[in-house]
């Protein structure tokens, strides 16, 4: 039998989005959804929040045109669980899908930090620390092997049980050398690449551990309030990319409190989009680059894009008639 008509609304859960997901494929539709970003294809909104009772819902919406699809995200944060919904529409107006979204957004999230990384070009083969042991930094090493010639990984969260199986089984997984580092400091020194992956309110590195030539990755905070990065790091980058500047002026808690200290001024700020299209230029002396990932919509909209065209072709979901 043939695929799922596409007049038809599928809807996904995350069994089917687990049989289908690849990392290489969203990594190609996040980097071809951020081209059109830079040069003004593609619309982006930024994220927004209605505080409850409770509970929080938040909501952003994007257009892909490369990809076929307008649509957005919702989820709400209640009761310690987060529900992600992502949904798509045609360029016609047609409603073509629902997808739960927990999996496919920790690798959008992921393949955003390589698509960025591979965009600033570090050092290779490189050593990467990454801080932060939980379910999105899997999808971080993930995405940054299939981009980078990597000497090794070393990753560092508070618990050390968690890091210890967060260090072999990724070792198992990915055929790298995947080490438990003992500090934060112990992970960042002599790395070509720093991931930061966590919820915390304070900083998790600080600036002098970090080598003059690393690219720094902050992809854990999307909150005013909380910071990955100590101040006097923002102020020691070279260069400061963000994924996009009405965003990160919403979320980015490490440059907004860095403006507010006085280290950082917003006209510093180059948007990936920007890099990616050529309309900005490395400087010519080597130094430290920061980027900032707070979660674009447009990323969902990739990923879902590809996972629904794959699914499809597969013939997974539920189909439904809603309009």
């Amino acid at each position: 039998m043939g695929a799922i008509l596409p007049a038809v609304t599928l809807v996904l859960r995350e069994a089917d989005v687990e049989r289908v997901i690849q990392m290489d494929a969203v990594i190609a539709a996040v980097d071809a959804a951020m081209h059109e970003l830079g040069d003004g294809t593609a619309q982006n909104e930024p994220r927004r929040r209605a505080f409850a009772p409770g509970g929080l819902l938040n909501v952003m919406f994007a257009s892909y045109p490369g990809g076929g699809c307008t649509g957005l995200k919702a989820y709400t944060v209640a009761a310690g669980r987060v529900r992600f919904l992502v949904v798509l529409f045609a360029l016609d107006g047609s409603f073509q899908a629902l997808i739960e979204a927990e999996l496919m957004g920790a690798y959008r999230t992921g393949a955003a930090t390589a698509v960025a990384v591979r965009a600033l070009a570090p050092r290779q083969p490189a050593t990467v620390a990454l801080i932060g042991a939980g379910h999105q930094a899997v999808t971080q090493a993930l995405a940054i092997s299939r981009v980078l010639q990597i000497k090794e990984i070393r990753v560092f969260s508070r618990d050390p049980d968690r890091r210890a199986a967060f260090a072999a089984a990724q070792a198992a997984e990915l055929s790298l050398r995947v080490v438990a580092a003992g500090s934060a400091e112990a992970a960042v020194r002599g790395a070509d690449v720093v991931i930061t992956m966590t919820t915390s309110s304070v900083p998790v590195i600080e600036a002098g551990w970090v080598e003059e030539h690393a690219v720094v990755v902050g992809a854990g905070s999307n909150f005013p309030n909380r910071t990955e990065m100590p101040a006097d790091l923002v102020a020691r980058a070279r260069t400061v990319v963000v994924d996009q500047l009405a965003a990160a002026q919403l979320e980015s808690g490490d440059l907004i409190q860095a403006n507010a200290a006085g280290t950082f001024d917003w006209d510093r700020a180059t948007e990936l989009g920007s890099v990616l299209t050529g309309t900005w230029k490395p400087p010519a002396e080597p130094g430290i680059t920061l980027f900032e990932s707070h979660g674009l919509a447009l990323w969902d909209l990739a990923a879902g894009s590809v996972v629904l065209a794959a699914a499809r072709e597969r013939r997974l979901g539920e189909e439904v008639e809603l309009f």
